[in-house]
């Protein structure tokens, strides 16, 4: 069953804070075509009121596409190509992670079936690394105090 346009909206980051807390509590990984960051979204902001927006169960996928990948049209298909190839392989991740994706500019020619395996893999190596870190600090804590 297709997504709506509204439903696909869900699963993309775009608030420019939710960039920089991506990349501050996150490491630079590296695929064959691309580079990428990602962190366990908390479900409480700094200031202890739920984060809005926090799904607790939906990951969300943001992509940067730099001038230096090109003009706006090659960096627009690019865009386009990998929402593709992230819609089509999103269903890998089950837990609540923002994920950043920084592909090379050799992704505007490559085969789409070689694109949509690279998320794939991608996306098995979050989901991985995402089930072996502790959700977050909070929770760690509340279930240390109910033993």
């Amino acid at each position: 069953m297709p997504m709506t346009a509204n439903q696909n909206s869900i699963f993309r980051l775009r608030k420019h804070a939710d960039y920089q807390r991506v990349y501050k509590a996150s490491r630079k990984q590296f695929s064959k075509q691309m580079s990428y960051f990602f962190t366990l979204r908390p479900q409480l902001g700094a200031d202890g009121t739920p984060v809005r927006d926090a799904d607790a169960s939906s990951p969300r996928v943001g992509l940067t596409v730099g001038k230096v990948m090109g003009k706006a049209v090659d960096r627009n298909r690019i865009k386009r190509r990998m929402r593709e190839a992230v819609r089509k392989n999103l269903a890998t991740l089950n837990t609540p992670v923002d994920v950043i994706l920084h592909p090379r500019r050799s992704v505007m020619d490559l085969d789409f079936s070689t694109l949509e395996r690279e998320v794939a893999i991608v996306f098995r190596a979050i989901q991985k690394a995402a089930e072996r870190q502790p959700r977050d600090r909070a929770s760690r804590q509340t279930s240390a105090a109910s033993l």
